[in-house]
């Protein structure tokens, strides 16, 4: 036999190659698969767990403080009988504060003598302080109401890239039937200075560091957002009005 007909038997007779056996275990692929599930899983875990620890602080937090919330020399608008209070930490100068403002409105509107609302004053941009004091001397005219919703409309026009320019706020104040002249006189008086502080060391002492901050019946909110907000209110009205 030529040595190239013994080469053409030899890869006849060799044995064909196997694919290298699996072991009855599992294969790196799925650990690694598993360990990165198993990581999502926990962090997912812990985030919710953090969450509702969170939600659980803040609403202990409230009931031992709750008369910090239904402070009697607070502004209220709405039915004093309602079962549903709403309590707002704001700043006249927060954007957030003024859009939400018309959405609390609307839920007051649509369930009406149901809901109250009451507004604690947090002034956190530098120079809305003024505009506060502005806010609290209207109300010795029973413009309240009517200021702030002025103050939020024209916003834009007096608070520029979060820089408050108080003077500017005053032609807001116009055309309410306000005394102007009055609320330049009053706007320092001591008793609105000390309502000032009541409602920035209540504010302090039930952990509110940003506006808007919003406690219905006592209770926070379990996350910052407007369908969080409106979630709260539909829940407390059907258990008072159920």
């Amino acid at each position: 036999m030529s040595r190239k007909s013994k080469r053409k038997q030899a890869t006849q007779d060799a044995p064909a190659p196997q694919a290298p056996a699996r072991s009855g275990g599992i294969s790196r692929r799925s650990l690694f698969i598993a360990a990165v599930a198993a990581l999502l899983l926990a962090f997912v875990s812990g985030a919710l767990f953090y969450s509702s620890e969170k939600a659980q602080a803040a609403q202990r937090l409230a009931a031992k403080n709750r008369e910090l919330l239904a402070s009697a020399h607070s502004p209220s608008y709405g039915n004093a009988d309602a079962r549903v209070h709403i309590v707002e930490f704001l700043d006249p100068a927060c954007e957030t504060c003024a859009v939400f403002y018309g959405h609390v409105k609307k839920l007051m509107a649509d369930n009406p003598g149901r809901i109250r609302l009451s507004t604690r004053h947090v002034p956190l941009h530098q120079g809305s302080e003024h505009v506060v004091r502005m806010l609290e001397s209207a109300r010795a005219q029973d413009k309240y109401w009517e200021a702030l919703a002025a103050v939020f409309a024209g916003q834009d026009r007096w608070t520029v890239n979060h820089r408050v320019y108080p003077e500017r706020a005053w032609p807001a104040l116009e055309g309410l039937g306000l005394d102007l002249e009055r609320v330049r006189r009053e706007m320092n008086a001591a008793d609105i200075a000390a309502r000032m502080e009541r409602d920035a060391a209540d504010a302090r002492t039930l952990g509110v560091t940003k506006t808007p901050e919003y406690f219905v019946n006592g209770r926070p909110l379990p996350r910052f957002g407007l369908e969080e907000l409106q979630a709260l209110v539909r829940e407390e009205l059907r258990s008072a009005y159920q």
